[in-house]
């Protein structure tokens, strides 16, 4: 192969209760990336469509990412590689930048898994994880893996352990649906990171484990209602409600209308809800956009199945 075209998804991290740790795919939006050997040595990124991205390599997470790759393939043959490979990249960003809904990570995530592929799929899942996860550390200062596990094995999945890193993909049941709004405002992952506490009461993370294991067994138990009751954030969410506008009235809102729960998505603005069907799904994104029209917010709005597979790619002749 000389090309591959990516189809990278949007996701949500930490679904209320899961800081740091769980986190799903969206079917859509998704990033499109167009990636090609090169005869010249050395990564260029040769076009930047929709939302922008950094021009300083330093600062894109697509060029991290990649690097990392590039150098650790250069490692494993034993010989020069970044005089022999090139990689010429065309990113058409549909998920905007400091949405909440892992633009970083479609953009890491992407080029790696495509990179992977025109290489001849030399690395693991696991491996490809860790080199987004560079991309990841930076947009947000942190090496974080809930977006961007996710975005490469589909579904939901679960950080077990970072060191070493450990992670899972857990079931989704067949009726999970999510919807999403992201007003048009910008919280910087980051700076909603700087504003949280280094302590928490030990109650507090009593209850903050008692839903994240009851999460896990309402996925595999289908059971609907349990993963109601464990959409609960009692860590995070407090500190961050107040960087969005309206959050409490869409949660209550959306719940009196047949949604299961949710919360913030990543580190905000966007507000995800999980529902049980297309049906309802529709109707909490109905009454999303009724909470914010009064608004002087502008925004957009997201219905979406889970999307299990992750990355999509197509190969370019």
């Amino acid at each position: 192969m000389k090309g591959v075209k990516i189809f990278a998804p949007a996701t949500v991290a930490n679904l209320a209760c899961g800081f740091d740790v769980i986190g799903l795919a969206l079917d859509f939006p998704k990033d499109e990336i167009f990636l090609y050997k090169s005869n010249y040595p050395g990564i260029r990124i040769h076009r930047m469509d929709g939302s922008p991205l950094p021009n300083d390599p330093k600062k894109n997470v697509a060029f991290v990412a990649l690097q990392f790759l590039l150098k650790k393939y250069q490692q494993e043959q034993r010989f020069d590689n970044e005089k022999k490979i090139g990689f010429e990249i065309e990113l058409i960003k549909n998920i905007h930048p400091g949405s909440g809904i892992g633009s970083s990570a479609a953009s890491a995530a992407g080029i790696v898994y495509g990179a992977n592929k025109l290489l001849g799929n030399p690395f693991s899942t696991i491996q490809l994880i860790r080199f987004a996860m560079e991309g990841e550390r930076v947009a947000s200062g942190t090496a974080h893996a809930d977006n961007v596990a996710p975005a490469i094995m589909g579904g939901v999945t679960l950080v077990r352990s970072y060191k070493p890193l450990d992670i899972t993909k857990l079931n989704v049941p067949n009726e999970l649906w999510i919807s999403i709004i992201h007003p048009q405002i910008e919280v910087k992952t980051s700076d909603a990171r700087e504003i949280l506490k280094q302590k928490i009461l030990m109650t507090d993370a009593i209850r903050q484990w008692g839903n994240i294991g009851a999460l896990v067994a309402g996925l595999y138990q289908e059971d609907y209602g349990l993963i109601s009751r464990s959409l609960e954030d009692v860590i995070v969410e407090p500190i961050r409600a107040v960087l969005i506008p309206a959050f409490y009235e869409l949660k209550i809102r959306c719940k009196e209308i047949g949604a299961l729960g949710g919360g913030i998505s990543g580190s905000g603005p966007s507000v995800f809800m999980l529902s049980k069907g297309n049906h309802t799904a529709k109707k909490v994104t109905e009454i999303m956009n009724k909470v914010y029209s009064p608004l002087k917010v502008d925004y957009k709005t997201y219905t979406s199945p889970i999307n299990r597979q992750g990355i999509r790619w197509a190969e370019i002749l």
